[in-house]
């Protein structure tokens, strides 16, 4: 038997629901507020778990922009998604906080006359040198044994 060519082919847990999640969708998801430019997550079977960013917002839908990789070029596509199919991104939250943390940093260093921090994240550090030692035992050094040549 050959693959069958549907839309929500191979899509039999991507799909469905959690345990006891089953039922009627919440209120919640249509009262959500979206706006254009805000960053969406596409739960839909190529764009699962994508993100995109609203370019239009009617009574029902939303107008969302998301990559698509087709062979090596990547495209924008624009879909017209219901809002039960939408939710929002969480891939800004950490970049706004930390915009926002920098004004703050940048406004108190001001007002005391320091100079400005520094304000680009740095990967992180290797740790620092340390011993580390066994309870009830102590560091012993060994030293090379000298050999002798025999002929």
């Amino acid at each position: 038997m050959t693959n069958t060519k549907g839309v929500r082919r191979g899509t039999r847990y991507m799909f469905s629901r959690d345990f006891r999640k089953h039922g009627v969708e919440h209120l919640s998801t249509y009262y959500r507020t979206y706006k254009r430019g805000d960053y969406k997550g596409m739960p839909y079977k190529v764009y699962h778990g994508r993100t995109g960013r609203v370019f239009n917002v009617t009574k029902r839908g939303l107008g969302v922009i998301v990559n698509k990789r087709v062979r090596g070029r990547i495209f924008a596509k624009r879909l017209c998604v219901r809002l039960e199919h939408v939710r929002p991104s969480k891939s800004r939250i950490e970049f706004l906080t930390r915009v926002k943390n920098i004004q703050a940093e940048k406004r108190a260093a001001k007002e005391a006359g320091k100079p400005l921090p520094h304000s680009k994240r740095e990967p992180v550090q290797p740790r620092a040198g340390h011993v580390v030692s066994v309870k009830g035992t102590e560091i012993e050094t060994l030293a090379p044994l000298r050999y002798e040549i025999v002929a």
